[in-house]
């Protein structure tokens, strides 16, 4: 009697080549458009192949970083705050748009 259910590691593999054929994809989109619009635009070199795919994780690793989800700049997007916002008291909102305000002063 034959299993339908898959080993953990053989699903997630096609899913890594994937992700790897998306970044060298995407290598080339930045380099075509580095040299279609940067040179004549701000008179920059022109940028080969691995230095696009370079370019491309340096990116990533300064403002994306490797975690999935949601950007983590926006702490109160998600659908747990509204539930809890809509939840509270009016005393409660109060004090926690007081609390806030002073840490982050008026707008």
């Amino acid at each position: 009697m034959e299993s339908t259910n898959r080993p953990f590691g053989r699903r997630r593999f096609p899913f890594f080549l994937i992700i790897i054929a998306g970044a060298f994809l995407m290598a080339a989109v930045v380099q075509f458009l580095w040299n279609t619009i940067l040179p004549d635009l701000l008179q920059v070199g022109f940028l080969s192949y691995w230095k696009a795919l370079g370019l491309l994780i340096l990116c990533r690793i300064l403002f994306g970083g490797f975690r999935g989800g949601p950007p983590s700049g926006r702490p109160f997007a998600g659908k747990g705050w509204r539930d809890k916002w809509n939840t509270m008291s009016e005393e409660e909102k109060a004090r926690f748009k007081e609390k806030w305000q002073n840490r982050c002063g008026p707008r």
